[in-house]
């Protein structure tokens, strides 16, 4: 499918599109089983620039990512790493203490996982491809352009930037929440780990496939028809 979104932000790379299926895909980008390496990131801007990636546990050598992308709870042995660390192995320093890391892996949402999750870019979508969520790589301007729209058609806060791993902000909340049926967005690559995977202007931007489709609908009476978002869009 075309976005309205994307052509209205001017956006030059695809919303990708985040399912979960239970069929193989033939020809998608994949890390292989069992190698240590290999960041989600680097795969979700694949997508947005017209690959399709899949995933499954075995193929997500990085333990963050198997929590980040759904497959598995977060360790809470994770925690050491996320704090302080040992002398032989230093920690990230994300968080103060080992205790406050832990509580934060025990509170980390959960999905039911399916066998494989791919990242399709939104314009190669199939009439039976259900996404869960939509994820847009966008830059300050772009980004801003979102949050607005998402505020459009609605009263509260609809943005949420919450703390986590990169793939977590990105891929495991968004589809959480789409499965709860809310109609939150999320902010990610905010994440410091993440950071060098990414041109140092982009960020994410991820919706719930649901209200993904009611922001399209949205776009045209909105505020990126007006000479505001026209004057700032000349700099996109």
């Amino acid at each position: 499918m075309n976005s309205k979104i994307r052509e209205a932000i001017c956006l030059d790379t695809q919303p990708v599109a985040v399912i979960k299926t239970d069929t193989p895909l033939e020809g998608a980008l994949q890390f292989q089983e069992g190698a240590a390496n290999g960041c989600m990131i680097g795969m979700l801007t694949a997508a947005s620039k017209g690959k399709t990636a899949v995933f499954t546990e075995h193929t997500t050598g990085c333990h963050g990512a198997r929590a980040g992308l759904g497959f598995a709870p977060m360790n809470p042995d994770f925690s050491g790493f996320l704090s302080t660390g040992t002398p032989e192995h230093p920690g990230l320093c994300y968080k103060k203490t080992d205790t406050l890391a832990r509580a934060y892996a025990e509170s980390m949402p959960k999905t039911t996982p399916a066998p494989y999750l791919v990242f399709k870019p939104l314009n190669e979508l199939h009439q039976d491809d259900v996404p869960l969520s939509v994820v847009f790589l966008v830059n300050p301007d772009q980004l801003l352009a979102l949050i607005t729209l998402a505020h459009y058609d609605r009263t509260g806060e609809q943005v949420k930037a919450l703390f986590g791993s990169g793939c977590a902000q990105s891929i495991l909340f968004p589809l959480c929440d789409s499965e709860q049926g809310s109609d939150q967005c999320s902010i990610g690559l905010i994440d410091p780990s993440a950071r060098h995977c990414v041109e140092k202007d982009i960020l994410s931007f991820s919706i719930p496939y649901h209200r993904f489709l009611e922001m399209e609908e949205a776009v045209d009476g909105s505020f990126l028809n007006t000479p505001t978002w026209a004057q700032l869009k000349q700099r996109i």
